[in-house]
């Protein structure tokens, strides 16, 4: 088994650079906000694994960060979080377990250019950001079939200069996930799982244009239902990526290591 997803992942990852690379004269191969990063005619399916739920592996990925730039974590139109459980017996020591898995992976990765060594590749590393996902595409697959803590779909970075700060991980869970099995996953009680929903894709010539005050379309956008969407002639995408949560293993107090006002803050733009 982990042969073959070892094998569907690099192929689609090689396909969709080679894609990627083939529409560089009409789009920058970091910005796939406009293309299907598989080409017109690839199946986004691998092993049994949606591609387009894995962070900067679907349509509009790119334009979807973008859209999410400036606007805070809060629920929304455009924004699904997980109910707050009670907590129950062995909760916590359950999220602890998480939280030692992902300072041991912050430990590792503490200087980014071993990430990269270890094939996590930055999600458009050329687009100011506050932090930066790096990704890597077999964690993600691995992530969409079981839970292991220690292997996060994502690393986030700071970038200082011309070198990244490592803050947090990320973990990611299919985009048809149960809130029980979130839970299961990572405490409901100590932690919020998110999801970035009703995405109505903007024209190309306005897609720069999605995240500012007022806009139409985006996931700050004004549109939220398909059939508003539909009657302005554009893309309803009801949920883009898979459920998310952002872990920060330097911080000391719970509220501050699952900071789910720190994760909106993520997406704030840097200029």
């Amino acid at each position: 088994m982990y042969k073959r997803i070892l094998a569907a992942a690099s192929i689609v990852y090689a396909l969709s650079l080679g894609w990627a690379q083939e529409q560089k004269p009409k789009a920058d191969a970091h910005d796939m906000s406009n293309m299907n990063m598989y080409g017109p005619d690839m199946s986004t399916k691998a092993n049994g694994v949606d591609m387009r739920d894995m962070p900067g592996m679907g349509d509009g990925s790119a334009h979807a960060i973008h859209s999410m730039e400036g606007h805070h974590m809060e629920m929304g139109p455009h924004m699904k979080m997980t109910s707050l459980r009670d907590l129950r017996p062995g909760d916590q020591e359950k999220a602890d377990q998480v939280v030692d898995a992902a300072r041991r992976v912050a430990a590792k990765y503490d200087d980014y250019k071993t990430a990269l060594a270890d094939d996590f590749k930055i999600f458009m590393p050329n687009r100011p950001q506050k932090q930066y996902h790096f990704t890597n595409y077999l964690y993600a697959f691995e992530a969409s079939r079981h839970f292991n803590p220690d292997r996060p779909t994502s690393l986030l970075y700071e970038k200082h200069g011309d070198d990244y700060k490592l803050i947090g991980v990320m973990y990611t869970a299919p985009k048809n996930s149960s809130e029980d099995l979130l839970d299961s996953r990572i405490p409901l009680s100590v932690a919020q799982w998110h999801a970035h929903v009703n995405l109505c894709m903007p024209p190309q010539d306005q897609r720069n244009l999605a995240g500012l005050p007022n806009s139409k379309f985006g996931l700050g956008g004004s549109i939220a239902t398909k059939e508003d969407c539909d009657a302005a002639g554009r893309k309803f995408v009801p949920q883009i990526f898979g459920w998310m949560v952002h872990v920060y293993p330097f911080e000391q107090k719970p509220e501050d290591i699952w900071s789910v006002e720190r994760q909106g803050h993520g997406h704030d733009h840097m200029d």
